[in-house]
């Protein structure tokens, strides 16, 4: 079993990967919390099964957490697990509401942003990413402001996720890099 888990430290993706044997006649659920820790983990799931390079079959998870968990990928296996993870949720980011796994409990649409960005890989509008999830009903404007930082400007807004479940905002949905444009 390999456990993926994805975070976002200091403006960057990062990845830890967690590798463990699954004992004859374990649960599932028991062989990936002695891989990982899962109670630090957001959002948990099945990411795929394949034949390792060695010929061992392996069922890989995705996790999403709030600070780094696991080791640096180290094997072509464990890269390309790496690799199909943040593809899954760079897709999930835009029809779901899973940012909530990687975000802190209270931000403001600047600081969620950054998650966005640094997930995604590409830039994103601060105003878009609000009115879009606002939209979806995935965000809500908590009591509070955070104050102006060192170079001034207004107190900014205080939101939170809406829901801290995993749930489908919209199907048909796909935030797409600067510049790309849907086919037709």
């Amino acid at each position: 079993m390999v456990a993926v888990a994805l975070c976002v430290e200091d403006g960057r993706l990062r990845a830890g990967v967690s590798r463990v044997a699954r004992r004859r006649g374990e649960p599932l659920v028991d062989a990936l919390a002695r891989a990982i820790d899962v109670a630090a983990l957001g959002h948990v799931e099945q990411l795929e099964t394949r034949v390792l390079r060695d010929g061992t079959l392996a069922t890989a998870y995705l996790g999403l957490a709030r600070e780094p968990l696991g080791a640096d990928a180290g094997s072509d296996d464990e890269r390309e697990l790496v690799d199909a993870a943040r593809l899954r949720l760079r897709a999930k980011l835009s029809y779901t509401n899973v940012g909530f796994a990687l975000a802190p409990d209270t931000f403001t649409i600047s600081e969620l942003r950054d998650v966005y960005v640094a997930a995604l890989g590409y830039d994103v509008s601060s105003t878009n990413l609000q009115r879009v999830l606002l939209r979806r009903g995935v965000l809500q404007r908590i009591d509070g402001q955070r104050a102006p930082g060192r170079a001034g400007g207004r107190p900014a807004a205080l939101f939170q996720f809406a829901s801290r479940r995993l749930a489908i905002t919209d199907e048909f949905a796909a935030l797409r890099p600067p510049g790309s444009r849907a086919s037709g």
